[in-house]
């Protein structure tokens, strides 16, 4: 284990080692189940944009529209027309966005690389989401905190990132390897997160989590 590590979504200290590979030491949480990697992993901020920067997700591309509209989709039979979001780690190219607009929302973006508009974190939604984003935040416990109290009672919380099944399926999984990845849920932790919340709780495949606050 490297260094006095504690867990960066609930701050526990039962953290046991949980995988090494030739980049990174992974560890992972006795209390909430998160996996995730020491801060002396985590790559600087101008380091971390490089890596953004070589995606290309764009708006119009019928692929990436297609992955986004499952969670689009669901969120959209939940919503009621003309609800108010915010597609918070937008990216460059907000497809999710346009997708839930043209769905009749309204949609605010904030990313902290590409939209780094902080006033909308100061205002209430309907609805949040995030896609491939809560496995690049260095302060999952906090940020999800702060998204949360952005919600009423009976608003939602979208989110899409792949789910850690075992330590066996984790070595061979393609998911660990991007750099700018530094925590990985499980349905286990999931769970812990919406009863520590209050939330109910939907997993939709493998990688889409809808919460609704009570």
């Amino acid at each position: 284990m490297i260094g006095d590590s504690h867990c960066p979504l609930c701050n526990g200290r039962s953290v046991v080692d949980f995988f090494t590979d030739k980049r990174r030491s992974y560890l992972r949480c006795g209390d909430c189940a998160l996996v995730f990697v020491p801060p002396v992993y985590y790559l600087d901020r101008e380091a971390e944009r490089r890596e953004y920067d070589l995606h290309r997700n764009e708006v119009h591309d019928p692929g990436y529209r297609s992955f986004l509209a499952r969670l689009a989709q669901p969120l959209l039979q939940r919503l009621p027309h003309g609800a108010s979001g915010l597609d918070f780690g937008c990216g460059p190219g907000p497809a999710l966005a346009q997708l839930l607009v043209e769905g009749g929302c309204q949609v605010a973006l904030y990313d902290s690389f590409y939209v780094p508009k902080p006033e909308v974190l100061a205002q209430r939604y309907d609805f949040i989401c995030a896609t491939e984003v809560v496995e690049h935040l260095h302060r999952p416990g906090q940020e999800l905190q702060r998204l949360w109290s952005l919600l009423p009672v009976g608003g939602w919380l979208g989110v899409m990132t792949k789910l850690v099944r075992d330590r066996q399926a984790f070595a061979h999984w393609h998911y660990k390897n991007d750099p700018t990845h530094v925590c990985f849920f499980s349905a286990a932790t999931w769970q812990w997160w919406a009863a520590r919340a209050e939330a109910k709780l939907e997993i939709l495949g493998s990688d889409v989590i809808i919460l609704q606050k009570n």
